[in-house]
C-alpha cells in the first residue's frame, strides 16, 4: 500500500483548461491503466506484467487523471543494467515500456507532462540513458521524444506482433 507521502502529485490545467493530475500509479489504478491501454494501444500486456513494473520500479509508473478521477492516460519505464560501450562497467538505461493517452484527451500536453514528470523521477535509478521503441508510423510520438532530443539508433526489423518495424531511440541522461 502507498501511503500519501509517497505518492507525489502534480496537477496542470491543459490547453483546454481542464485540471489533470499527475501521479504514480498504484495497484488500485492498473485496471484502468490496463483499460487505457486496451483501448489506445495494439499491444496487450498480462495484468502481472504491469503489476512486475508496479513493484519494481514505482516511481517510474505515473498515471494521469482527469478532474473526476479518470485515468486517461499512463506512462511505465523499467530499469535495465547493460554493459557500457565505453567501459567495463555496467549502466543503468531507462527503458521507456509503455506510454498512452485516451484519443479524447491527446493533443492536450498529457503526454508531455508524463514524460516529462517520469523522466525526472526515473533519475532515482541513476540512469545513463533512456532508450525506447516506437511504431515507424507514430508520427506523433516520434515528433514528442524528438522534442526531448531523442534520436533515433536504429530500426528493429519486425519488432511488433504484426510485423511493424520500430525505431529503436535514445537520449543519453543528464549527469545531476
Amino acid at each position: 500500500m502507498t501511503s500519501n507521502k509517497d505518492t507525489k502529485i502534480n496537477t496542470f490545467n491543459n490547453r483546454s483548461n481542464q485540471r489533470i493530475i499527475i501521479k504514480r500509479c498504484n495497484s488500485d489504478d492498473l485496471d484502468g491503466v490496463i483499460k487505457v491501454n486496451e483501448e489506445e494501444l495494439p499491444e496487450d500486456y498480462p495484468y502481472f506484467f504491469y503489476k512486475s513494473i508496479l513493484d519494481n520500479y514505482p516511481e517510474s509508473f505515473l498515471i494521469a487523471q482527469d478532474s473526476f478521477g479518470k485515468i486517461i492516460g499512463y506512462i511505465m519505464w523499467r530499469v535495465e543494467k547493460t554493459p557500457s560501450l565505453d567501459s567495463l562497467r555496467y549502466v543503468n538505461k531507462g527503458h521507456l515500456v509503455s506510454i498512452a493517452v485516451s484519443q479524447e484527451y491527446r493533443k492536450r500536453g498529457i503526454a508531455k507532462s508524463l514524460l516529462t514528470n517520469s523522466m525526472q523521477t526515473i533519475k532515482k535509478y541513476k540512469i545513463h540513458e533512456y532508450v525506447l521503441e516506437v511504431r515507424i508510423s507514430n508520427y506523433n510520438a516520434i515528433k514528442l521524444y524528438e522534442q526531448y532530443n531523442f534520436q533515433i539508433s536504429n530500426t528493429k526489423k519486425n519488432y511488433y506482433r504484426d510485423g511493424e518495424n520500430a525505431y529503436y531511440m535514445t537520449l543519453k541522461a543528464k549527469k545531476s
